[in-house]
C-alpha cells in the first residue's frame, strides 16, 4: 500500500524538465519583452525626447479617448475582416481539390502550396508594384492592346491592400480547410450517396458541416495576422489607408514614442488576444496547430 501511495504522494520532476527548453524559451522570448511593453505604455515621452519613467495614463487616455485611433482601429478590423471571407470563399476550392483529388501527385500539390512561404513577404508584396504600377504589366498589356490611352493608377489604396493581404493569406486558408476536409472520413459521403443525396447535398450536409472547425481556424488565423500586418498598407496603400500596426510602427520607429507606440501595441494586442480566447472557448484552438504538422 506504501509503494502504490508514493507516486502518489512524491512530485514528479520530469514534465517540467523536459518542458524547462521550451517555457525557458517562451519566459525570455515572450512573456519578458512584454512585461517590458506593459510597463513602457505607463511611462511619458518628455519635449526633449527623453522617457519620463513614472506611473501615468496619458498615452492610455489618448489612445482610448481620441478618435484618429478609433477611427484606424475600425479601418484594420474592416480591411482585416473582408480579406479573410474572400480567403475564406477562394480558399475552399483549391482546399477540397487538393484533399479529394484522385492523382498519385497530391504530395506534389501541398509543395506547391508551400512554394509562397520560401519567398520573403516582403519580395511577394512589392512584386505588386510591377505587376499594377504605372509601368507594370498590367498597364503595359493594356496599352499595347489599345485598351487604354494612358495609364490606370492601380495602386495605393484600399482594394490594392485588400489584394495583398489575400495574396499573403490565403495559404493559410488552404492549409486549415485542407486538413479539416482530409481527416473527414470518406465513408460518410458514400453513406450519404446510398441513401439517395446527389453530390451537392451530400457536400452540403455532410462535407461542408464536418469542415468548419478548419475554416474557422483559417478565419481566425487570416484575421490575426491581416489585422496586425503594417507591410502590406505601407508599400500597397496609400495615406488613407494606414492600419493599426503602422501606427505602432509610426510611433516607436519615426517618432522615437516608445511609451504610446507600446499603449498602441497593447490594445490591439489585447482585441486580437480576445478575439482567440472566444474561438478557443467555443471552437478550441488545437485545429490550428495540426495545419502545421
Amino acid at each position: 500500500m506504501a509503494a502504490s501511495a508514493s507516486p502518489a504522494a512524491g512530485f514528479d520532476r520530469r514534465p517540467w524538465l523536459l518542458l524547462s527548453p521550451a517555457l525557458a524559451s517562451v519566459t525570455l522570448l515572450l512573456v519578458i519583452p512584454t512585461l517590458f511593453i506593459v510597463v513602457y505604455s505607463f511611462w511619458l515621452r518628455t519635449a526633449t525626447g527623453a522617457e519620463q519613467v513614472g506611473f501615468f495614463l496619458d498615452n492610455w487616455e489618448e489612445v482610448l479617448t481620441d478618435r484618429f485611433y478609433r477611427d484606424i482601429l475600425l479601418q484594420t478590423l474592416r480591411i482585416a475582416a473582408i480579406s479573410t471571407v474572400i480567403c475564406a470563399l477562394v480558399g475552399y476550392i483549391p482546399a477540397y481539390f487538393i484533399a479529394y483529388t484522385p492523382t498519385r501527385h497530391k504530395a506534389l500539390l501541398l509543395l506547391l502550396l508551400m512554394l509562397p512561404f520560401w519567398v520573403s513577404y516582403i519580395i511577394r508584396t512589392m512584386s505588386w508594384i510591377n505587376i499594377l504600377g504605372v509601368s507594370g504589366a498590367v498597364n503595359s498589356a493594356l496599352l499595347w492592346a489599345g485598351l487604354v490611352d494612358e495609364p490606370i493608377q492601380m495602386l495605393y489604396n484600399e482594394a490594392t491592400v485588400i489584394l495583398g493581404l489575400v495574396h499573403f493569406l490565403l495559404p493559410f486558408m488552404i492549409l486549415n480547410i485542407y486538413v479539416s476536409l482530409d481527416g473527414i472520413d470518406r465513408s460518410l459521403t458514400d453513406a450519404a450517396r446510398s441513401l439517395g443525396c446527389t453530390g451537392w447535398q451530400a457536400f452540403r450536409e455532410v462535407t461542408l458541416p464536418l469542415s468548419v472547425p478548419g475554416l474557422a481556424a483559417g478565419s481566425l488565423l487570416c484575421f490575426v495576422l491581416g489585422a496586425g500586418t503594417y507591410i502590406t498598407p505601407m508599400v500597397l496603400g496609400g495615406p488613407t489607408n494606414a492600419m493599426f500596426a503602422n501606427l505602432v510602427f509610426e510611433a516607436i520607429v519615426t517618432q522615437l514614442n516608445w511609451p504610446l507606440g507600446s499603449a498602441l501595441s497593447l490594445l490591439l494586442l489585447a482585441l486580437l488576444g480576445a478575439l482567440v480566447m472566444v474561438y478557443s472557448r467555443f471552437l478550441g484552438i488545437d485545429q490550428i496547430a495540426k495545419s502545421f504538422r
